[in-house]
């Protein structure tokens, strides 16, 4: 029976994929993802940990580059017009011109990237190829970030409070995304 509902699942993601209702739904999906991922937070100054990467990344996995990408510039794309789609339910402009600016900037690259590789082999029964995958995308994140922050608050200071308490971060929900794509290998299509 799970074979049959493995098989069911992967075609249905295809099926979707296939026309522009579908692919319209995928994004509504998968926006919905990243704002109830973006509320699993932990306040920090002057950045949140969340775990927006973490449903960045895997979006980027299962939908591949193009699709991935969109789904997280129509996420940005309501938080800029006022939905309460960021962590800590934050939305507008200002998210976009503080120090946050540079991760935000960094997700649509994190999942396009993601998604390119995956769609070029990096597939999810390779454990240490995915999860290295992931940790790349989410070191982007990360130096993208520092960047833009360094800019508001110093280089150094940047690096303390930007992108130091967040490396633990990454591995392990690296090595979460390269986990659940590993167990869910046939049961959902990765690109």
């Amino acid at each position: 029976m799970s074979g049959k509902v493995s098989a069911l699942n992967g075609r249905l993601i295809d099926n979707l994929e296939k026309t522009l209702l579908g692919k319209v739904v995928l994004v509504v999906v998968g926006t919905l993802a990243l704002a109830i991922a973006s509320q699993i937070s932990v306040p920090m100054v002057p950045v949140p940990i969340t775990m927006q990467t973490f449903a960045v990344t895997m979006i980027g996995a299962l939908y591949g580059w193009r699709l991935g990408g969109l789904t997280v510039l129509a996420w940005l794309a309501e938080a800029m017009v006022g939905f309460p789609v960021l962590a800590e339910f934050k939305s507008g402009i200002a998210p976009f011109m503080g120090p946050t600016a540079g991760y935000l900037v960094a997700f649509p690259l994190m999942a396009i990237f993601v998604g390119f590789l995956t769609e070029k082999g990096i597939s999810a029964n390779r454990l240490f190829a995915g999860f290295s995958m992931h940790l790349a995308a989410n070191l982007l994140c990360l130096l993208l970030g520092w960047m833009w922050l360094a800019q508001v608050i110093g280089a150094e200071k940047a690096w303390i409070a930007g992108v130091v308490p967040f490396l633990i971060g990454a591995v392990l929900k690296s090595a979460l995304a390269a986990t659940v794509l590993k167990a869910t290998k046939g049961r959902v299509k990765t690109s």
